[in-house]
């Protein structure tokens, strides 16, 4: 099993609110300046997307690399980031 990272435990483990799409795991500096440039610029509007793919990991991980140019690392800790939290709080 893979262990996850501190960014991934801190975003999973409390309430989203207005946090800036970098605090997304697997989401630096620089995937987080593409998404914003796309109007991604809150982890919310992130998580709208991965919730109109219908929590789909692999749809939702195809699109941001599309989107953005992530590799597959940064995607698949991206999605999984989000179905954590939606598992924890929707």
């Amino acid at each position: 099993m893979s262990t996850t990272s501190q960014k991934h435990r801190d975003f999973v483990g409390e309430p989203m609110g207005d946090k800036p799409v970098i605090a997304l795991s697997g989401i630096g500096e620089t995937l987080g300046k593409k998404l914003e440039e796309q109007g991604f610029d809150k982890a919310f509007v992130v998580l709208g997307q991965f919730l109109l793919l219908k929590k789909d990991t692999e749809m939702f991980t195809d699109w941001l690399k599309d989107a953005t140019g992530a590799n597959s690392r940064q995607a698949g800790s991206c999605a999984q980031c989000l179905k954590e939290w939606c598992d924890a709080f929707l």
